[in-house]
């Protein structure tokens, strides 16, 4: 049986588009949707990742857990396999259930299996029909489920002027 909150999401959404109109952008965005999705879907593990098409390039811009998965860097798009395919190209959120999945879908698993983590959903931000890039949660089997797709999406839609800032600004510096 899956894990599925029953926590009112309408405070957190509200927090969240508050955080928007903050100073000290994309940070205070990011961080109220960390928190947000926290309290209402759940993470152990938080990141998100962005997507600079033209540079054919994808960097972790945030992440909860610095120390274990720090922010930065860039790295190749591989415009290949299920995360390209469902959540890149089709907008879709990719939803991995266990163990297993983890294990199939991740490199670095042992990593993820290191911070408990054995589940995860793969939600993208999407702009004029583009995936700029991704809300990333992690956290014990069985946390996410399709039917908690819509909240997400609607996470992700408040996530955008976060992306459209970050991809505008496009460096080196992450959270």
């Amino acid at each position: 049986m899956p894990v599925i909150s029953m926590t009112d999401p309408a405070p957190h959404l509200a927090a969240v588009a508050a955080a928007i109109a903050q100073p000290d952008q994309p940070h205070a965005a990011l961080l109220a949707l960390d928190r947000a999705l926290a309290a209402t879907i759940g993470h152990k593990l938080f990141t998100v990742l962005v997507l600079n098409h033209a540079a054919g390039q994808k960097q972790r811009y945030y992440t909860n857990q610095p120390e274990a998965y720090p922010a930065g860097g860039h790295k190749p798009i591989e415009p290949i396999g299920e995360y390209h395919e469902t959540v890149v190209l089709a907008g879709r959120p990719r939803f991995l259930h266990n163990r297993a999945a983890i294990i199939r879908a991740y490199p670095d698993h042992p990593l993820i299996l290191s911070v408990g983590c054995e589940s995860s959903v793969n939600v993208s931000v999407r702009w004029n029909g583009e995936t700029l890039g991704g809300l990333n949660l992690l956290d014990e089997a069985g946390r996410y489920h399709e039917a908690q797709a819509p909240l997400l999406v609607n996470f992700a839609a408040l996530a955008l002027p976060a992306f459209l800032h970050i991809t505008r600004y496009w460096t080196e510096t992450a959270l």
